[in-house]
């Protein structure tokens, strides 16, 4: 073992005890958060929005969570908006104190519009701690402790950043990556020459010509990447598996999407089973990370580090039909919440997020340890007549069709659309069985919608009046990403349809031969 080796496994053993608690009580879950929520305001109260909302103010309440909840409405990125772009023109402390230097760009998977999210030098912080614990709860499983020094493949977005002469923009990844201490650059790959790259078709290519000059023991990223780069591998390697190049391939760290509709095909590239860990990292913050193995896949939420969590029940008394939030929705915090109840998310940031609904729905599988599954997007939810069907029916419902088929189905996308004035669902799938037909499998997609959730059963009787199944080739996803400049880890087809996104797909499918 070399001396870089040496200094590496130390610094891993050492981490453990300092500063990174794995083992931190989630019953002082209120205490964490509390202390929290007066850090963020208490040092942005001289900022434009800290004074507008007079948070001296909330910090003397007797309530200080009330006087917070109160004061400030919640909202989405269109309520932000106003006040980041005032920072994006270079002024100072405006929602976070200082200037903000970085912006994520995050595209809205519904409407397509680019969102620019501000990360400030404590986000990039924060998020350097939650990965490390992450990595650190990896290290604590049966995987062989030699493996953590070996090389991990990371999957990213591109970490060049543009620069306009006020600020930089670009993916998450491009931002946190170029702060990560040079002890870990030694482990990390690909090189930092390939993950500058925007071309996702030469970045696939370069890593796989590199491959195998590597020793991977773990791997990140999105789960459509991941399996796309392993077939890549495979083939330009005449390989039986991915393990005949990496024997110590140990564990994948996934997010973004649910890795339900990927792991029979991801399982299939292997040489032997693996760890599969999920995390919860958005462009507004590092959520929460699964930390064991074998507990509903469920992800413990980070409960002091720079983001105050707050859960909107996601249901028609707080949300409108359009899955607006209402204007008199009520917030609970985190030591109030219920297992099997869906919320909308709410956090606010050390980097000048406030109360911001960040798009997800979330639900509680262990409210004594905190830990939680994504449940879908609130504008993912697609309920025309009533039929509230959400993205995780959805995609336990077309691995239930796979399974009947015995087919791997890895991406699908479905819209509501009006029939001479009745109602139904258009549902593309993707496929590599040239064989398959829609109208003939439609049924077994729709009964399996109907047991996963009773109010599509109820409106499959009555409004909901027919259910389409189109099978197309699974190139014809990628394609449509890569012609919207959609291609990439950080990137996710949308599951739901609608408005402009809607256009452009039918526009797209129509002058494509399928």
């Amino acid at each position: 073992m070399s001396d870089k080796d040496k200094r590496y496994k130390k610094l891993i053993e050492r981490s453990k005890n300092v500063g990174l608690n794995l083992n931190m009580p989630v019953s002082r879950a209120k205490e964490y958060q509390m202390r929290t929520l007066k850090r963020l305001i208490n040092k942005a109260k001289h900022t434009e929005f800290g004074k507008y909302y007079n948070f001296d103010q909330i910090l003397q309440s007797n309530n200080v969570y009330q006087a917070f909840r109160d004061a400030i409405p919640a909202g989405d990125y269109l309520k932000m908006a106003p006040w980041w772009e005032k920072a994006r023109t270079g002024a100072e402390d405006i929602t976070w104190p200082g200037k903000i230097k970085h912006f994520a760009l995050s595209s809205g998977t519904s409407d397509g519009a680019s969102k620019y999210i501000p990360v400030s030098p404590e986000m990039v912080r924060a998020i350097r701690r939650a990965s490390m614990r992450q990595v650190l709860a990896i290290a604590r499983t049966d995987m062989p402790k030699d493996h953590m020094t070996k090389h991990w493949l990371m999957i990213g977005g591109s970490t060049s950043l543009n620069y306009n002469g006020v600020y930089y923009a670009g993916d998450l990844s491009g931002i946190t990556t170029s702060k990560i201490p040079p002890i870990f650059e030694r482990v990390s790959k690909p090189d930092p020459g390939i993950r500058a790259s925007n071309n996702w078709e030469e970045k696939i290519e370069r890593i796989t010509a590199e491959a195998d000059k590597w020793d991977v023991s773990m791997v990140a990223g999105v789960p459509a990447w991941i399996q796309l780069l392993f077939q890549n591998i495979i083939e330009r390697y005449n390989l039986n598996n991915i393990h005949d190049l990496w024997p110590n391939l140990e564990v994948y760290i996934h997010g973004g999407v649910s890795i339900k509709p990927y792991k029979e095909g991801l399982d299939s590239l292997l040489g032997r089973p693996i760890k599969y860990f999920e995390t919860y990292l958005a462009s507004e913050g590092f959520m929460a990370f699964q930390n064991r193995q074998n507990n509903n896949g469920g992800m413990r939420m980070l409960l002091r580090n720079g983001i105050f969590h707050e859960f909107i029940p996601f249901n028609e008394e707080n949300f409108d039909e359009n899955y607006q939030v209402k204007p008199d929705a009520k917030a609970i915090p985190i030591w109030e919440v219920e297992e099997g109840v869906d919320y909308a998310l709410l956090i606010s940031t050390c980097s000048g997020a406030w109360r911001y609904l960040i798009g997800d729905t979330v639900r509680f599988v262990n409210v004594k340890r905190k830990e939680i599954i994504i449940t879908g997007r609130t504008k993912h939810f697609l309920s025309v007549v009533g039929e509230h069907l959400s993205v995780d029916n959805m995609t336990e419902a077309v691995r239930r069709l796979a399974q009947d088929l015995n087919e791997q189905f890895e991406e699908f996308t479905v819209y509501a659309e009006n029939r001479d004035g009745y109602f139904g669902h258009v549902w593309y799938i993707s496929t590599h069985n040239k064989e398959l037909q829609g109208e003939l499998e439609s049924g077994k997609l729709d009964n399996h919608l109907k047991e996963l959730n009773d109010d599509y059963a109820v409106e499959r009787d009555h409004a909901l009046r027919f259910i389409e199944v189109n099978f197309v080739p699974h190139h014809v996803f990628l394609d449509w990403m890569r012609v919207n400049g959609k291609e990439g880890s950080q990137h996710k087809f949308p599951r739901v349809l609608k408005g402009d996104t809607l256009t452009n797909w039918k526009e797209f499918v129509a002058n494509n031969e399928l």
